[in-house]
């Protein structure tokens, strides 16, 4: 796997490239890095797959403190599609990155041809506005949260249960888990947490200029699917798909030919 900088006058982005061919660029949740999205690189051989770190995790340097908002990291990556990549290209994203997506066809349609958004949701209200805000206030406070306590608490989060009850399923993902909660820093943590609860792109999406996918998986209790399927029907050109069995982190060590499937079904689909 290909790794490299980008340097703009604000930030300076690490990203990863695989593969050659047609252009698909994923974008990262939150806590999450550019490589971690290699085992989806591994099912899309004949693409050439790009990821990044978003400010505030991984090698990418902000020159810029937060606070950041989801228009911010569409900007940084706008311009990574320009210098690595031969656009418009396919952009998909999960949770953080879904709402990337969602940016990145509004304000940068050209650069897209169309998009998935995977575990995203509108505006944040309710419980996942009253989840969220409380782990911002939670990591804002210098509380340390316990390495084992995150594991056991992100995990609820992040899997279904038949990962959770399944010992084999459960050493197969832990790894994820750890690496994005173990020893994580609050303050970028809650920087990109407090970007996701404050974006919506409702009142826009009706202009959407490009095809948006919404993936949502009926085990995700982070972002559950009723919010996405708001998302999609908000889209001039949107588009629902259920999958069943399926946790908010399910694509990564659990089911990821599952997930990798209904990405190349969409992409046939809008490629005919």
């Amino acid at each position: 796997m290909y790794q490299s900088s980008f340097k703009t006058k604000n930030v300076n982005i690490h990203f990863v490239q695989k593969y050659a061919g047609q252009d698909i660029v994923w974008c990262p949740g939150g806590d999450q890095t550019g490589e971690e999205w290699e085992e989806q690189f591994d099912l899309f051989k004949d693409f050439r797959n790009t990821s990044f770190d978003p400010r505030g995790v991984g090698k990418t340097i902000s020159y810029e403190d937060p606070p950041w908002t989801i228009n911010t990291y569409a900007k940084d990556l706008s311009k990574l599609i320009q210098e690595v990549c031969k656009p418009p290209v396919i952009i998909i994203g999960l949770s953080m990155g879904a709402l990337i997506v969602q940016e990145m066809l509004l304000k940068y349609p050209k650069l897209c041809k169309f998009g998935i958004a995977m575990g995203t949701s509108g505006a944040k209200s309710g419980y996942i506005h009253e989840w969220e805000e409380a782990e911002i206030n939670l990591r804002n406070s210098e509380i340390k949260m316990p390495s084992d306590f995150a594991l056991a608490h992100y995990a609820l989060l992040m899997y279904p249960s038949e990962v959770l009850g399944d010992d084999q399923l459960w050493e197969k993902c832990k790894p994820i888990v750890e690496k994005a909660y173990s020893d994580r820093n609050s303050e970028m943590l809650s920087a990109q947490w407090q970007a996701c609860l404050e974006y919506t792109a409702l009142e826009e999406l009706p202009n959407c200029e490009r095809p948006l996918h919404v993936i949502a998986f009926d085990q995700d209790m982070q972002t559950p699917p009723v919010r996405g399927k708001i998302v999609s029907d908000a889209a001039a050109d949107g588009h629902f798909h259920l999958l069943n069995g399926l946790g908010h982190c399910s694509l990564f060590r659990h089911k990821p030919k599952v997930v990798a499937d209904k990405i190349r079904e969409i992409i046939l689909f809008n490629t005919k």
